[in-house]
């Protein structure tokens, strides 16, 4: 069973920066894009970031310019560092396989890392 496991969220002042991280095995690592994910408190879930196995990458337009996501090879992980946060990037995330450059998802959903952002 592919499993992905995110990490990093928390409590951030407007303005701060967060760095999350998604670790998958080195066979899921290597063979598949990901994608990270958010949805926000009576919002529909949907995708922030995603890098395909090459390194091409995909933004939301909300995330264009302060988000950024890459993959560390070393560990196996694809980070997604997050400056200049706004209380609207209050959400919990996710990171997933995507059929990328498409939205649409491979596999089950897991829990999340919560990010939240004051004012």
């Amino acid at each position: 069973q592919v499993q992905l496991v995110e990490s990093g969220g928390g409590l951030v002042q407007t303005g701060g920066s967060l760095r999350l991280s998604c670790a998958a095995s080195r066979s899921t690592f290597l063979g598949n894009a990901i994608g990270w994910y958010r949805q926000a408190p009576g919002k529909q879930r949907e995708l922030v970031a995603s890098i395909n196995t090459q390194g091409r990458t995909n933004y939301a337009n909300s995330a264009k310019g302060r988000f950024t996501i890459s993959r560390d090879s070393a560990e196996n992980t694809v980070n997604l560092q997050m400056n200049n946060l706004k209380p609207e990037d209050t959400a919990v995330y996710y990171c997933m396989r995507v059929a990328f450059p498409t939205t649409i998802v491979l596999g089950s959903w897991g829990q999340g890392t919560q990010v939240t952002v004051s004012s």
